[in-house]
C-alpha cells in the first residue's frame, strides 16, 4: 500500500494516489477507498484496477486538513493502509481509520 501526495504550487490542494497492494486483497474484484472526502460513499471513488492486480485511484484533496479514510474490498471487508500517515480509533469497536494529512 502506498499514498502518494502531489502538491499543487498554484492552489491549495494534493493530488493523492491511494494504491492497495494485490497481496492485501487476495485476489479481489473490486476495492473501494471511502473516507471524510466521500462521504464514505463507496459508490464515489471505485479503485482502478492495475494489470499486476493492485488498485489505485487519484483524488483532490484540500491542504491544511487530515482525512480518515479505509479500503472497501468486494463490499464486505474493510482494511487500513499500512503507510497511512497516522490512525484513530473509528467509534466501531477496536477498528481504527486511517488518516491522510495534509
Amino acid at each position: 500500500m502506498s499514498l502518494k501526495k502531489q502538491f499543487s504550487k498554484s492552489k491549495p490542494v494534493c493530488k493523492v494516489t491511494f494504491t492497495v497492494d494485490p497481496t492485501l486483497v487476495d485476489g479481489a474484484k473490486e476495492v473501494a477507498v471511502l473516507g471524510d472526502f466521500n462521504n464514505w460513499d463507496p459508490s464515489e471513488t471505485s479503485m482502478k484496477k492495475g494489470k499486476d492486480g493492485s488498485f489505485a485511484k487519484t483524488i483532490e484533496l484540500e491542504v491544511g486538513h487530515e482525512y480518515q479514510f479505509r479500503y472497501l474490498v468486494d463490499g464486505t471487508r474493510w482494511i487500513n493502509d499500512t503507510e497511512a500517515d497516522k490512525y484513530v480509533h473509528s467509534g466501531v469497536a477496536a477498528e481504527e481509520n486511517s488518516i491522510v494529512a495534509l
